[in-house]
């Protein structure tokens, strides 16, 4: 795939004229964001004849307010879409939020997660079910009523802040769930670890070896190193996600395993104080705020991740992170070298031309 980087000066007309295609062209592969002007520093994808590979699983997540026009767009490229979220209640029933989600007839997977009635995730409704015998049969069987209908074409299980001593016990739920809807797939969302000795609530009793034996198919969620309470970073900076995933493959089959993929980006205020959030927004919103402060965009060559900084009207210094064809490029490349399966990107919410043209002429 050919990236263009635009230097002072370049129009859409001398882009195209210089690649022998029309300007209307570069707009149906890039979206808005080139539409009205460029910016010093940003990606242009040349369009490209591409026959898109039928071998990859290309996921997304999406709340139950996605706009129709966002989903109907990401089912054109993705094959999969997972509605966020279904929890589990003090009595050990799942909480029910997706079961009115319109999958406009992509496959579908049902998504059960360790969320309680506040929406956060917790150690305590995991134990729950990994503790309790009657509980987790109950659960089961509730999932396993719900994959009955054809729209699902899998579940996904999202258990996070796992007690360290019930990582086990969590390979075995995953291994009697999978029994009770086989032949329809297990997938199992994964904090992304580097070793199997690493540290911390999120990532003690995912055990990549163990839950990579029993489940079809391992969601790694490799973003938010850049996150809302974080310094100003990239959200998935190449390398990071090269040391996760290289650790994966050394314990999981690579054809099981779907890299997560960020659709969008962070403005921090610098500098940087704990306990202050940085501002979540869309890809597009980053490169029109950029347009608007007049930031020449920069590109970070060991994240692979472009950013830009600008000041505020009171004159607080900001950093945006973002991502686009380059940085979505240089993240497709590591599948392909790994072999792994696909994608999963977090989330569908906004539509980033962008993401599903590299998806389309990389994958």
């Amino acid at each position: 795939m050919i990236i263009y980087t635009v230097k002072k000066g370049d129009s859409l007309y001398s882009i195209g004229k210089s690649y022998g295609v029309t300007v209307s062209e570069l707009i149906s592969v890039n979206g808005p964001s080139v539409r009205d002007s460029l910016i010093v520093g940003q990606a242009v994808i040349i369009p490209q004849n591409r026959v898109r590979s039928e071998n990859y699983f290309l996921n997304g997540y999406a709340y139950q307010n996605i706009k129709k026009e966002n989903l109907e767009n990401a089912v054109k490229t993705l094959n999969f879409v997972t509605p966020f979220t279904n929890g589990i209640d003090a009595n050990g029933n799942l909480i029910l939020h997706t079961q009115n989600f319109d999958p406009l007839n992509a496959n579908m997977l049902f998504m059960i997660t360790s969320l309680s009635e506040d929406g956060n995730f917790s150690s305590e409704r995991a134990a729950l079910v990994l503790t309790n015998e009657n509980v987790r049969k109950n659960v089961i069987s509730q999932v396993g009523e719900i994959l009955q209908n054809e729209k699902y074409f899998g579940v996904d299980v999202d258990f996070e802040y796992i007690p360290e001593n019930l990582g086990n016990a969590y390979i075995n739920f995953i291994s009697e769930l999978k029994a009770e809807i086989s032949p329809k797939p297990v997938f199992v969302s994964l904090a992304p670890k580097t070793s199997s000795v690493q540290r911390g609530l999120l990532y003690e009793a995912h055990n990549y070896s163990g839950l990579g034996a029993v489940a079809d198919y391992l969601l790694i969620m490799t973003y938010e190193w850049g996150y809302t309470y974080g310094p100003a970073m990239a959200i998935a900076p190449i390398d990071k996600v090269r040391e996760v995933l290289e650790y994966a493959v050394s314990e999981i089959d690579s054809s099981k395993i779907l890299m997560g993929i960020p659709n969008y980006a962070y403005d921090w205020t610098l500098p940087f104080t704990k306990g202050t959030a940085a501002r979540s927004m869309s890809n597009e919103s980053a490169i029109s705020l950029a347009k608007q402060v007049g930031a020449e965009i920069m590109f970070d060559e060991i994240s692979k991740t472009p950013y830009f900084n600008y000041f505020d009207k009171n004159a607080s210094r900001h950093e945006v992170w973002f991502e686009d064809a380059r940085s979505y490029q240089s993240k497709f490349m590591l599948l392909k070298e790994l072999s792994l399966k696909g994608i999963s990107v977090w989330n569908i919410m906004n539509y980033y031309k962008p993401l599903y043209t590299t998806i389309n002429y990389e994958l």
